[in-house]
């Protein structure tokens, strides 16, 4: 399980997550929403590890993430951090190395599934070929928790149809738990069993999306429309 107990980010005066709490059980898809500057990648981050909370708790299956957190949890960065001079198959080898849960044929398989050819340089690849490559080696974990932040950033709307489809056949279920963030929301609403919504550094919604469309008859865009417009109302006062 993943906990954020009364969570607090600054990065120097500004404040990037305020005052955040929730809990995310194992086995399900959650959706990180909103806007960009909302707090969704400093959010993944704590998670991950790579940074610490200010103040309040964050747990990892009861622990408090560090560098070691990386043997649990499968973190795809928004940034464009690959190799130039590496090709697909290069990664690969590097990142069987490095992680002990990675599945090599699983990666060569997610390879051929993306399109991508295994001995083409990385500095020749388009921005979305890039992209494809950073979801093989993030899938190609047996992590516990699959953390991806902004997957579909820079992919073709037809090709993002494709990987979210694909994302189901890769990951099991029985043992992993995926957060996606992300503002591209039509595409894997589908997908989603919660949805959390961010807003200038505060969560201001936690909800289960089938819920949302049989008790209130709203998609997860609808249900933010108005989550954002109460928001702002609230604000005004």
């Amino acid at each position: 399980m993943i906990e954020f107990a009364e969570v607090y980010k600054k990065y120097g005066r500004k404040k990037a997550i305020h005052s955040m709490s929730f809990a995310l059980e194992k086995g399900k898809i959650y959706g990180l929403v909103g806007p960009n500057g909302s707090g969704k990648s400093t959010t993944l981050k704590l998670i991950a590890g790579l940074a610490y909370p200010s103040e309040g708790n964050v747990t990892v299956n009861g622990k408090k993430p560090d560098r070691k957190t990386a043997g649990t949890v499968a973190y795809l960065t928004e940034l464009d951090t690959l190799y130039p001079s590496f090709t697909p198959k290069d990664l690969i080898s590097f990142y069987d190395t490095q992680f002990s849960d990675f599945d090599q044929t699983r990666a060569y398989e997610l390879l051929s599934f993306m399109s991508l050819e295994k001995d083409t340089k990385i500095k020749h690849l388009s921005k979305g070929s890039r992209g494809r490559l950073k979801l093989v080696l993030a899938l190609a974990r047996d992590a516990e928790y699959l953390l991806l932040d902004e997957p579909f950033s820079g992919l073709d709307p037809m090709v993002r149809e494709s990987i979210v489809k694909g994302l189901l056949t890769y990951i099991d279920f029985e043992k992993q738990t995926l957060l996606i963030a992300t503002h591209e929301i039509a595409e894997i609403e589908a997908l989603l069993d919660e949805v959390l919504v961010l807003l200038n550094g505060e969560l201001i919604a936690h909800e289960e999306v089938e819920a949302l469309r049989e008790e209130k008859g709203l998609s997860i865009i609808e249900w933010m429309k108005v989550i954002f417009q109460s928001s702002a109302k609230r604000n005004e006062i």
